[in-house]
């Protein structure tokens, strides 16, 4: 097999989601499998909800999610433009040519003749298809039109009989060509139609593979015909299937977030997101779910897609995410972290991360699961005072003397030495016990003291990371309001 040449080519009328993200993916993985080439090309033709805000975030979504391209736009390559609007006159001149073989001819119809067309056949309760009128206009007529100068389309014509191509995730698919219309090619203001686009610049950019969502099934056929029509070998047609949200409707903003990059806003790993979305509807064939960049490109096949929908399941982002994140070198984390921390005015912005950071966020490292999570967690750690929570003073302050429990623990750890854990523990626990109290309710009380929280890392590496003086001033203002309260 040569090569393949595959190419996502999204349209700049919203930012990338994450369902042309995962199709971006697929594309990119199959490249990388087989020494091929990822061409980006840009489906600008709707030019009134085309944007450069929007090819910005596209391409900011790309890069974040490391899918590089190697022939498009900021790269550049043997068969740019890359914009599909700026390809305008090779499509038209391939419309011209299908018109000159008799493959393709001029439509004069108004558009209040075609509307008032199709309301009579939606009157009668039939589906409307173009009745090719204008393919058996006689000469002189025609030629009227022309001088009048009439605004024209182009219309393909279809041929009778089937339109089959074979699908590698479906299988073999056919199309009766009576339910298709000679649809249009170039509108009657010029402006080529975005199927006689996209099949001219996959010819021209020599694309081996089409892979793409199951939406554009419906759309095979007429690429089909217009292949054959313009001489072209028929590239590989993959059509994956559509990701769901939970409830099992087609994934939109109703169920959270589909912007590449909110997720990116959202403290979640770009390699976590790729792993998630690349089992969106594809298995390696055994049951790994955390697949490495290298392992996700030698194992990928388009064989490998399923033909059903896939579920998109937040609750298996944020595990996988979890997964990715405890696996992360300490240095690492740190450089993902600090900026986070340092927006939230919780770090100095010109303060290196010091050994005492690291030894915070390897702490709490277990409990996150986005990066964002390392904010709230560390909050208690990097704050001048905490905040006792509501469900914490509810659960947990109610005890009868807990004032004088808590006072009577700060005097022992103030001569706790070495102040590590082994003797921290020891301490509390034999505090509760001279106390007369169960050590539970000590330690419940502990953790609200110094985190204001009722969950909390182990509550013995928490005194022992915050250190001696301020476990004892955290410790003694807990005393106090209980004292206050009473």
């Amino acid at each position: 097999m040569t090569a393949p040449r595959v190419r996502f080519a999204p349209s700049p009328t919203g930012y990338l989601h994450v369902g042309g993200a995962r199709t971006a993916l697929f594309n990119w993985l199959y490249a990388r499998r087989h020494g091929g080439t990822f061409i980006l090309r840009i489906e600008d033709t709707d030019t009134e909800r085309s944007s450069a805000e929007m090819v910005t975030g596209i391409l900011d979504g790309m890069g974040w999610l490391g899918l590089d391209w190697d022939e498009g736009p900021g790269v550049g390559g043997p068969h740019a433009p890359y914009f599909q609007s700026q390809r305008y006159d090779r499509h038209r001149a391939a419309a011209a040519s299908l018109v000159t073989q008799g493959l393709a001819y001029y439509c004069y119809c108004s558009a209040d003749r075609l509307r008032d067309e199709r309301e009579r056949a939606e009157a009668r309760g039939e589906a409307w298809q173009y009745d090719r009128r204008c393919l058996h206009l006689p000469p002189d007529q025609v030629a009227g039109l022309e001088a009048a100068g009439t605004p024209r389309a182009i219309r393909f014509k279809v041929p009778a009989g089937t339109t089959a191509f074979d699908d590698v995730v479906h299988g073999p698919i056919e199309f009766d060509g009576a339910h298709i219309e000679d649809f249009v090619i170039v509108r009657s203001d010029g402006h080529p139609v975005y199927h006689l686009s996209v099949v001219v610049d996959d010819i021209d950019m020599a694309i081996t593979h089409i892979v793409r969502g199951d939406d554009h099934i419906s759309n095979t056929p007429k690429h089909v015909l217009l292949f054959q029509a313009l001489g072209a070998l028929l590239p590989v047609f993959a059509h994956v299937p559509l990701i769901l949200g939970a409830d099992k409707k087609r994934l939109s903003k109703r169920h959270g977030a589909t912007s590449v990059m909110e997720y990116e806003r959202q403290g979640y790993l770009p390699q976590a997101l790729v792993n998630f979305l690349a089992l969106l509807g594809w298995s390696p064939g055994d049951d790994r779910e955390i697949l490495s960049r290298d392992e996700l490109i030698a194992s990928f096949t388009l064989e490998g897609i399923t033909g059903s929908n896939a579920v998109f399941d937040v609750g298996k982002l944020d595990w996988m995410s979890g997964q990715y994140i405890a696996r992360m070198p300490v240095d690492q984390l740190a450089r993902a972290v600090v900026p986070l921390l340092v927006r939230e005015g919780l770090w100095p912005a010109a303060a290196p991360p010091g050994e005492w950071l690291l030894r915070l966020l390897v702490l709490l490292q277990p409990r996150a699961r986005r990066l964002i999570d390392f904010v709230d967690q560390a909050r208690p750690f990097l704050a001048e005072t905490v905040e006792y929570e509501d469900d914490a003073i509810k659960k947990h302050l109610g005890v009868p003397g807990l004032s004088q429990h808590v006072n009577a623990l700060a005097q022992a750890l103030r001569d706790v030495v070495p102040f590590d854990e082994q003797h921290v523990e020891a301490v509390v626990r034999r505090t509760a016990e001279q106390q007369d109290i169960k050590a539970a309710p000590l330690i419940h009380a502990t953790r609200v003291a110094v985190t204001g929280r009722t969950a909390s890392p182990g509550i013995f590496e928490v005194l022992v990371l915050l250190g001696r003086d301020r476990t004892l001033a955290r410790l003694d203002r807990l005393a106090s309001y209980l004292a206050a309260r009473h």
